[in-house]
């Protein structure tokens, strides 16, 4: 990942074995991590069980919030990919019983949402 890319919003793949090591107090036994991106300093996280978001918050980067999705309560996502002038692409996840989505997510310029898109429907659907 670039330095320009971070700043940009665009998400990039990250090593799995390197997630399981930022993510050690927060993964459970037999948990594994399927796929991760960074998306400048915060995490989305697809492991065997559940979607993971990390936001890390403030200047330092130390008040960290993980929200965690058990993909059974995920009832519906959408993807929006980015156009000729509306440059962001955004994933809104909904769970059981919410009118508003529990989580958005925005992207820029960026091929990961098909990649993120197709993880999700996998994990939800089969």
């Amino acid at each position: 990942m670039s330095l320009l890319d971070g700043l940009l919003g665009n998400a990039t793949n990250v090593d799995q074995d390197a997630i399981k090591k930022e993510l050690k107090d927060v993964l459970i036994p037999n948990e594994e991590v399927d796929l991760a991106f960074r998306l400048v300093r915060d995490l989305v996280v697809f492991t065997n069980h559940r979607l993971i978001v990390v936001d890390k918050q403030g200047v330092t980067g130390k008040k960290v919030d993980y929200k965690t999705f058990p993909y059974k309560s995920i009832s519906r996502f959408s993807v929006e990919t980015t156009g000729h002038f509306d440059l962001d692409a955004e994933l809104k996840i909904w769970i059981s019983g919410a009118v508003e989505p529990a989580q958005v997510l925005q992207f820029r310029k960026d091929n990961s949402i098909t990649t993120i898109q197709k993880a999700l429907a996998t994990a939800i659907l089969l």
